[in-house]
């Protein structure tokens, strides 16, 4: 369920049970800045349990009367766990109904109401603090340590999660369905999540050949450089040993491409390009419906990362990842 592609730190040193309960697997997002107080859009801070994000925005639709395409969050959280995030609603003339009938024992709680003047977009909050706990753990105990303490130091390869493709790829399976209909009309959500399923998955090929090749966590000469903690780009013109420094100390990370429309001929693009060669029709595809060429790093780095070995024989970790990196990708190098 983890981990379908190559390991960057080798051999997984232990196996464990990740959400065995929805308790295990705690996720704070961290919004990064705060509402302004006034504004035509409510800010909603809920915390649920056991339900998905898109259902959560369908009972705000529901109470508010408000359509869904008025209804924002900046990220899709899991499930089977226990996650606060924050949603938008756009109430511009409206009366606000009575937002704690949202609340369900065990299941929804309202957290805070505020207004601001923009609505949340996917992707603007700073990250998501993680406290997650592993049971039934076995291995070395040394081995897990090293292997920790290794990837507080380095990182990970910032892999797109099973959670994007969907359970046992099925949502990928789907976008390529309706790629193969010539994108036949669909709603503008299952659109989205088509896409971006696509999109996620060639770039899990570009950072696993890397991972294979042993340059995910390197810049090289010609290819696009990013900042670590925002979208500030900039390309590699020459490595020595200033930048060489500034990748190992994790202020600047590789960047590999979202897939979209780019003008011209990049020539930092063509080794991508004959990578995806035998997914020439899925390249062609997303830039035939309009999406532009976009960045991601090939490297996720947790902050504040830090574990206990608890006296039930179960491990917590707890650390903070930027927007849009995964949980699960950090576990894959630890856990089969």
């Amino acid at each position: 369920m983890i981990q379908t592609w190559p390991r960057a730190t080798g051999e997984a040193v232990a196996r464990g049970v990740v959400k065995s309960r929805p308790e295990d697997f705690r996720v704070y997002e961290q919004l990064g800045f705060e509402p302004s107080g006034e504004g035509e859009h409510v800010f909603l801070h809920l915390e649920k349990r056991l339900l998905n994000t898109q259902d959560l925005a369908q009972r705000i639709s529901r109470l508010s009367g408000i359509p869904m395409r008025d209804v924002s969050f900046s990220g899709m959280k899991d499930r089977q766990a226990v996650t606060s995030q924050w949603f938008s609603v756009r109430m511009a003339g409206r009366a606000e109904p009575d937002w704690q009938a949202l609340s369900v024992p065990g299941q929804v709680h309202l957290l805070q109401v505020a207004r601001h003047r923009r609505k949340l977009k996917r992707g603007v909050h700073r990250g998501n603090r993680f406290t997650l706990v592993l049971r039934e753990l076995q291995g070395s105990r040394d081995a897990i340590e090293q292997r920790l303490s290794l990837l507080r130091k380095g990182g990970a390869p910032n892999y797109f999660g099973h959670q994007r493709l969907g359970r046992d790829g099925g949502t990928l399976t789907q976008a390529r369905e309706g790629m193969r209909r010539g994108g036949e009309r669909i709603s503008r959500n299952r659109r989205g999540l088509y896409l971006s399923a696509l999109r996620s998955h060639l770039f899990n090929l570009v950072l696993a050949e890397r991972v294979r090749c042993a340059t995910w966590n390197r810049v090289q000469a010609g290819e696009t450089c990013m900042l670590n903690g925002n979208r500030s780009l900039f390309i590699c013109e020459v490595v020595d040993a200033a930048l060489e420094a500034r990748v190992v100390s994790g202020d600047v990370h590789p960047g590999l491409p979202l897939w979209g429309r780019v003008e011209g001929r990049s020539p930092a693009l063509e080794d991508v390009r004959e990578l995806l060669a035998p997914e020439r029709s899925t390249c062609e595809f997303l830039e035939l419906v309009g999406l532009d060429l976009a960045w991601r790093p090939s490297r996720l780095l947790p902050d504040d990362f830090c574990w206990e070995f608890c006296d039930d024989g179960s491990l917590q970790l707890d650390f903070r990842l930027s927007a849009g990196s995964y949980a699960t990708a950090l576990l894959a190098e630890l856990l089969q």
